[in-house]
């Protein structure tokens, strides 16, 4: 007993980056990359919604006994567990497709019982139809005590222990990210966005109700932490209705995996496409939109997006980086009365000479509302600094959110947060920094505050962290967006006095040639005694 104790213990104090790196060293040589993340991932899922099933069953027991039902009575609960509508919070599950069930499969049998329960998923439950490669274990056909090890290691991850409102699929996804950096480029869109991130832009967009859209959706991270925030503030995300779209076929089926086993409706369209060549949600409009794209993209244009519906009033975005694609792209969905956007780009694309004039009309139509310029080295693939936008298609003022907003027209709010870098993040393979929760909050104060109808948007700034500047400053600076424009950056070596400044240093340099001098001389000395000639 005591050594089932010791052993329980042992796996408690486990992290999952170290159950991850465990199941990754008994895949070693097995399997590729992508194939180990798909395969852990997908069993990561069965694990979370067989776990979900498992309480669900718990909470029926629990129910009937209090009506003093015999709970004992196969008929009884055959019933109930048969029922969908008695799975709140969960989906019911076939039992060759419960964790528990595939707990006791014989390792020989483990890869095609592993297949039969993805394939009972896909056909008897509508929601998580498409959420998983079929026929993924046979495929792959590990060795049966590799396979063994690796869902016995999963077993460990359970979201009561990691806590039930973390994004644990999003967790493995960006392990995988970190851990192996060889795909984990922007362009490629294999990206997660930290949670602080998440948090900055929904606490900036606020998407309360309403739908909410993402056109570069990933693993759906952006989603699930949102949905976390609204939660925190609002407490009912079913007033939000999701759409997204994802051009990669394994991370289209993981964001829906990450969607389903949340509970979060959501519209990803009927396949994995490019938005730019084929909108999965062509002629709609949406209230709010939250986005991470792939900085830089090159590989995004074809002829036929010449005259695109979406550039209408603008120049066709540069061929050969898709930043102002995504921005034309994301204004057009905006709902044009009170649609607002916050999406993050590199910092190129706030001065890129080959986009002013698009640049140029987005600030004359006035729809942007506020550049703000984050730390360094919040991401694990890039540590560039990035910038958050936000277009904004009613800055007229009136109430919004329980708040009294001013006319903002012709006015953008400028924000530099680089220097916000003092809270690193321990145990992490490269350097990185996050935004804490106090941090995030003085943001959204600037910037609530600088909509405020009480506010004076032409006096409105702080040296090194924020200033509100007028359309025609913008223009006597080419329509650039670069915050350090406009922000006032205190110069302190104006006070410094040089002279007594050069008369200490030349002092301390005048002291240090004259111990050199004595030790040498001490040194020759010595030598002498010795009988020796320097």
């Amino acid at each position: 007993m005591a050594k089932g104790q010791k052993k329980s213990k042992a796996s408690e104090s486990l992290s999952l980056e170290q159950i991850l790196f465990n199941c990754r060293d008994y895949l070693r040589g097995n399997a590729s990359l992508n194939d180990k993340r798909d395969l852990l991932l997908t069993l990561v899922f069965l694990r979370f919604i067989g776990e979900k099933f498992d309480d669900a069953v718990e909470n029926i027991k629990a129910s009937l006994a209090s009506e003093g039902l015999d709970v004992n009575n196969p008929e009884i609960m055959n019933a109930f567990l048969n029922d969908d509508s008695s799975f709140v919070g969960a989906y019911f599950l076939p039992e060759h497709a419960r964790w528990s069930y595939l707990l006791t499969v014989e390792p020989s049998k483990l890869n095609s019982r592993l297949d039969d329960a993805l394939s009972a998923i896909d056909t008897s439950s509508k929601a998580l139809k498409g959420c998983t490669q079929q026929g993924l274990f046979t495929q792959l056909n590990l060795e049966s005590s590799v396979i063994k090890k690796v869902v016995d290691e999963v077993d460990k991850i359970s979201h009561k222990r990691f806590g039930v409102e973390k994004d644990l699929i999003g967790r493995v996804y960006e392990y995988f990210l970190r851990s192996f950096a060889i795909t984990a480029t922007k362009e490629d869109g294999e990206f997660y966005t930290p949670h602080d991130a998440v948090e900055l832009i929904a606490a900036f967009v606020e998407p309360f109700d309403g739908t909410l859209y993402d056109p570069c959706c990933g693993s759906g991270g952006m989603f699930v932490q949102c949905a976390k925030y609204v939660e925190a503030k609002q407490g009912d995300i079913s007033r939000v209705n999701v759409y997204g779209q994802e051009s990669d076929p394994a991370t289209f089926r993981l964001a829906k995996m990450n969607l389903a086993v949340r509970g979060i409706s959501y519209h990803l369209g009927e396949k994995n496409a490019s938005t730019f060549t084929n909108d999965q949600h062509k002629g709609m409009t949406f209230d709010y939109i939250m986005a991470n794209p792939p900085f830089n993209l090159k590989s995004w244009y074809s002829s036929e997006l010449r005259d695109d519906a979406r550039w209408s009033g603008y120049q066709t975005p540069p061929e050969n980086n898709a930043n102002y694609a995504w921005i034309l792209h994301m204004l057009s969905k905006l709902n044009p009365a009170k649609g607002v956007a916050g999406f993050l780009l590199a910092n190129g694309a706030l001065g890129d000479d080959d986009a002013v004039e698009i640049r140029h009309k987005l600030i004359e139509n006035d729809k942007v509302e506020a550049i703000v310029v984050l730390p360094r080295e919040l991401f694990y693939t890039t540590d560039i600094s990035v910038t958050l936008w936000i277009l904004n298609q009613n800055k007229k003022g009136g109430k919004w959110h329980g708040r009294k907003q001013r006319n903002r027209q012709n006015e953008i709010l400028f924000m530099d947060l680089r220097q916000w870098t003092e809270n690193s993040v321990s145990k992490e393979q490269k350097k990185k920094v996050k935004l804490v929760a106090e941090q995030v909050e003085r943001a959204v104060e600037i910037y609530h505050n600088w909509q405020d109808e009480k506010t004076d948007g032409m006096n409105y700034a702080e040296p090194e962290l924020y200033r509100s500047v007028d359309k025609a400053e913008i223009q006597q600076n080419n329509w650039s967006l670069v915050p350090s424009r406009y922000i006032e950056f205190v110069d302190r070596d104006g006070d410094i006095d040089y002279k007594k400044v050069m008369k200490t240093s030349c002092a301390k340099v005048a002291e240090l040639l004259k111990s050199q001098k004595e030790n040498e001389k001490a040194l020759e000395k010595a030598f002498k005694e010795l009988g020796y000639e320097i």
